[in-house]
């Protein structure tokens, strides 16, 4: 790793975040900002926009971008649009309005830089219902108009590897202070975490000029694994700090000649990469935790409905919560991933996990999506089966308090099945939108052909010379 020599800064007294256009351009002319990265996550959650003067920018001049690019797949292509409707098949485009509640910089650019995202629209002011940001916000909705407000806490696992330019050599762990990279697994070791001291230094100082609220850092149980945790809050301010996070640490690495990855498989000998996600459900109005009784300070029928949900619709989702081919790596009994729909109590082994915690803080952890998924996608999934639950008044099975794993896989164990359990479901299609869905399954099974249309070095070793 290449030593770095640098004084952490303090991060600015706006960190993240303003209110309109007018303290906009002040907070521009305060920290000299001259450009300005404007882009909408895309289905995969890769950053998707222009980087424009900030001249321009304030001069509010309209900022559009193609309808495609909610079409687009990892690869870059694109699936067949027959049958959709005409604005996608024509390409048509959208507008992109400025989330000033997201404005921040960009602490690894070489001149002063800021971000921020945008919400998609169609040209009569339509929201694009195909759009992550909005697929959440979607769902929000619902939960609003009971008078309810999810509280959300993600936990993101990731890997640190060496550099690899050539797909076809194995992901390695990276070489750290000592001079020599992690050969055993070292879950929660404290001089493991501090052989990158140097990223990570870096890696804070570039989220907290951002915003971001990192609450711990920890050494996962692979090797050179690491899990951030960031603190609890309101489910789009969450999934936009994923988003936001996922690309700060992955340019921090980078300044320090490694890779960090949130595939969810990217070594065959190692754990997978998950994303877990804490949720509660408040009062809008009185801010109590609707899954805690406050008289008796127990658990309430909708704190088991909304985990009845989550068993209920897990499977349907999980194209969501495991959005790639690779993603299936993980949901094994081998790798230490849940492979269920159960729940119990203080049980890492459960799909649904509920933590020990006081009635004010009672939670459901859903411990089954991996890190790869789009985190306002994986957000709005989780929540809106958990809604559905409510709504429909569903009763869980009953918890386990033993290995949860040895009840068999009761997830899909594919991508192509996943996709075509998502697409059938009409409960989720009301509540995510069906415009979302078809887009969404269109593109993973484009993904998934892309796939099949590769020979990997499995046939090669196995097949070649003996069938």
């Amino acid at each position: 790793m290449k030593p770095k020599s640098k004084q952490r800064k303090s991060a600015p007294a706006t960190a993240r975040g303003v209110a309109s256009i007018e303290e906009a351009t002040q907070w521009f002319a305060r920290q000299n900002i001259e450009e300005i990265e404007c882009f909408v996550p895309d289905l995969a959650g890769v950053a998707r926009g222009k980087i424009m003067p900030v001249r321009k920018f304030l001069n509010g001049g309209t900022m559009n971008l193609p309808m495609s690019v909610f079409y687009q797949t990892i690869t870059g292509d694109f699936p067949d649009l027959e049958g959709l409707i005409g604005a996608v098949q024509a390409d048509t485009d959208i507008f992109l309005v400025p989330d000033f509640a997201t404005l921040a910089s960009v602490p690894w650019a070489q001149d002063p830089t800021a971000q921020v995202i945008h919400d998609a629209f169609h040209p009569d002011g339509r929201p694009v219902d195909e759009s992550p940001r909005q697929v959440l916000r979607r769902v929000l909705s619902l939960y609003r108009a009971k008078g309810w407000e999810p509280v959300v806490a993600p936990e993101l696992e990731f890997y640190l590897v060496e550099k690899n330019v050539d797909p076809d050599y194995p992901l390695k762990p990276p070489t750290g202070r000592s001079g020599r990279p992690e050969t055993g697994r070292q879950g929660y070791s404290i001089s493991a975490v501090n052989e990158f001291d140097a990223l990570f230094e870096d890696m804070y100082e570039y989220s907290e000029r951002q915003g971001l609220e990192i609450d711990t850092l920890i050494h996962e149980s692979g090797v050179a694994q690491m899990e951030i945790n960031l603190r609890h809050g309101n489910a789009l301010e969450l999934a936009d700090q994923v988003f936001m996070f996922k690309r700060t640490i992955r340019e921090a690495a980078m300044e320090h000649e490694i890779y960090a990855t949130f595939m969810a498989k990217p070594m065959a000998s190692e754990p997978g990469s998950a994303m877990h996600i804490h949720q509660s459900i408040i009062d809008s109005g009185t801010g109590q935790n609707l899954f805690s009784d406050p008289g008796t300070e127990g658990p309430t029928e909708l704190f088991y409905s909304f985990i009845a949900g989550q068993q209920r619709y897990m499977p349907a989702i999980m194209a969501i919560l495991a959005p790639y081919v690779n993603s299936y790596r993980r949901i094994s009994k081998e790798s230490g991933a849940p492979v269920n729909t159960q729940w119990g109590y203080d049980n890492r082994t459960a799909g649904l996990r509920i933590p020990p915690s006081d009635a004010a803080n009672r939670r459901v952890e859903n411990r089954v999506p991996s890190s790869d998924a789009n985190p306002y996608l994986a957000i709005a999934a989780v929540l809106g089966a958990g809604y559905l639950g409510m709504v429909s008044a569903l009763k869980p099975e009953p918890p386990v308090d033993t290995d949860a794993n040895l009840r068999g896989v009761e997830l899909p164990r594919s991508l192509i099945e996943s996709v075509e359990l998502l697409s059938s479901c009409v409960p989720l299609r009301d509540v995510l939108g069906g415009s979302f869905i078809d887009a969404y399954s269109r593109v993973k099974l484009a993904e998934y052909d892309a796939f099949m249309r590769t020979v990997s070095p499995w046939e090669r070793e196995f097949l070649l010379l003996n069938v």
